[in-house]
């Protein structure tokens, strides 16, 4: 992890909503929305977006936490931004505050942390 790796670093992301964003129950009845978990896990790449620069070579990160609220819908084909916010450096841990909006306005917020990991080489079979 590089030193400079600090509160207030940020990513940001957008995406076009596709069907598989869809929860499937939802889907079935003809409600194509994007979903809770497609929304997280937009988050948890914008953080990932934000810090990816200040890892070492050997490094990545893995998401531990979320505290989430998803607060307006989203129809399926509409443009989702996610931005993200380092808030606070505890040695490996990261915490962020994540925010999501369409078009409309903001679809979601809250808290996420990642936890910085030495990646391991592949096991050779």
């Amino acid at each position: 992890m590089k030193e400079d790796l600090k509160e207030g670093l940020h990513g940001e992301i957008a995406i076009e909503t596709t069907n598989d964003m869809t929860p499937p129950h939802l889907a079935e009845k003809g409600n194509f929305v994007y979903s809770t978990p497609a929304m997280i896990a937009h988050m948890e790449r914008a953080s990932l977006e934000a810090i990816s620069a200040y890892l070492d070579e050997n490094e990545t990160s893995v998401g531990v936490k979320v505290n989430i609220s998803h607060i307006a819908s989203t129809k399926i084909g509409e443009t989702v931004r996610v931005t993200s916010r380092v808030i606070k450096v505890e040695g490996r841990r990261i915490t962020f505050s994540v925010e999501a909006y369409n078009e409309k306005g903001k679809i979601g917020d809250g808290t996420h942390q990642r936890v910085i990991i030495k990646r391991k080489p592949l096991e050779k079979k």
